[in-house]
């Protein structure tokens, strides 16, 4: 696998100093914010009656993907019934297999709490549970999540639960409050059309959070030890993003990537100051960009949207001078993809996937698996994993030829996607938590 990243790099790993074992997911996409693991030794085969560790109920349900430092793993859950948006809903998917699900909750209107939670790896019993009751009117979302989608975050200091009203909360790891915020009421209500979905980046002392909900815009810095702005930037309005960003280390200082409905862009960490854009319209922006080989490949959601690399550096619009190469259509409605040796792999929610030459974007292979994969895939130990709506877990081998090493099924809906940490991949469910592995 590779290990030299030529001038830039995912600052989580090395410049800024951030100590992350290799067994840790402290991210929702995982150490290097790229959903790939160096580990070795993972498992390719399980079922209801074997290969799981262990399967722990939540209190709630939720589409975040759980996090892992050390011997814990933290869970958001959204608990009581929320707001359906009203109007049609974005329908991925026809026919029996589709997977669909309302997670708003039961119809009718109950009281809304959210949870942030710690299991231990080991056995999946609960530690400790922190609850928030949510505050203020309830932003409406579609029937794919509720407002426990936002991951959640940690490293060695804090763990940091976000949810789809505004409120953030910041604990320590035996589950002491250190400080809580509510930016609906703080900045502007949390209206985003499907509702917020971008999860917190924690880097060195700050807590980046993406706010871009069309009629308020804005990326906020907060220390994360006491929460205490740092600096907060307002963006013209409407601006959206469903996207959680991604971090850049650069020789004129960090950088934050984020996908947005106009674009890609970059801003310096420190300040928050312009640096460059790709500029290109979409109405939902959703997956996230990686980082491999000194390059961005990202996917810009939205039906069948375009997938490009771009070269990071540059000031202003660089659409012209720094797009290495561009397909204009093809790419997964809401998942992100994933770089793996030299290769790129997406999942859509019709069930095809594809492998893409990195250097150029040209189609290495691409095959229909079944399924409705809204979970992002994540690669490791020379496999891809593919967790499907439906329940069941594809395992690829990595490379060149397509070939199917497993197909896992066990009794759920997932709709978030897997981490990996010691051996064991963790599956969440709507409202449970499989450890499969060892």
């Amino acid at each position: 696998m590779r290990r030299v990243i030529p001038a830039l790099m995912v600052i989580w790993c090395t410049q800024l100093g951030v100590a992350v074992s290799a067994d840790d997911w402290p991210h929702w996409r995982g150490p290097k914010g790229s959903g790939v693991s160096t580990e070795t030794g993972l498992p390719v085969t399980w079922g209801p009656a074997t290969g799981v560790a262990w399967r722990t109920p939540l209190s709630g349900a939720g589409v975040s993907t759980p996090v892992i430092w050390r011997d814990q793993i933290y869970v958001t859950s959204q608990t009581g019934a929320g707001v359906r948006r009203t109007g049609n809903h974005p329908t991925l998917v026809q026919g029996a297999d589709a997977g669909e699900r309302n997670l708003t909750g039961a119809t009718a209107a109950s009281e809304v709490g959210f949870s942030l939670a710690a299991y231990r790896w080991s056995d999946g019993k609960l530690a400790w549970q922190h609850t928030v009751a949510a505050e203020g009117p309830l932003p409406a979302v579609h029937d794919k999540h509720n407002l426990a989608s936002p991951s959640p975050a940690t490293d060695a200091d804090v763990v940091i639960g976000w949810f789809g009203t505004g409120q953030i909360v910041a604990l320590d790891h035996a589950g002491k409050r250190l400080w809580a915020k509510h930016l609906g009421k703080e900045y502007a209500p949390f209206d985003l059309q499907w509702g917020h979905s971008s999860s917190p980046v924690i880097v060195k002392d700050l807590v980046i959070l993406v706010c871009y909900h069309g009629s308020s815009a804005y990326v906020l810095a907060l220390d994360k030890r006491t929460g205490a702005v740092r600096w907060k930037i307002d963006r013209p309005a409407p601006l959206l993003s469903y996207s959680t960003p991604l971090i850049l280390d650069d020789p004129r200082g960090a950088e934050i990537v984020i996908n947005t409905s106009i674009g890609i862009e970059a801003i310096a960490l420190d300040t928050g100051d312009d640096r460059w854009r790709v500029v290109e319209e979409n109405r939902f922006p959703i997956p996230v960009p990686t980082l491999a080989d000194g390059i961005i490949y990202t996917t810009r959601g939205y039906r069948s949207g375009p997938y490009f690399a771009i070269r990071p550096g540059g000031q202003g619009d660089v659409s012209s001078s720094h797009v290495t190469w561009r397909i204009p259509t093809g790419a997964p409605y809401i998942s992100s993809l994933v770089h793996y040796d030299g290769l790129i792999y997406t999942a859509g929610e019709l069930g095809v996937v594809t492998c893409l030459e990195a250097k150029t974007g040209e189609r290495v292979w691409q095959e229909r698996v079944g399924g409705v994969f809204t979970a992002s895939p994540v690669a490791a130990d020379g496999r891809i994993y593919l967790v499907s709506e439906t329940g069941e877990t594809v395992v690829l081998r990595a490379g060149r030829t397509f070939e199917v090493l497993s197909r896992n099924k066990l009794d759920a809906h997932f709709v978030a996607s897997p981490a990996i940490s010691r051996g064991r991949i963790f599956l969440r469910g709507d409202n449970e938590l499989y450890a499969v592995g060892k």
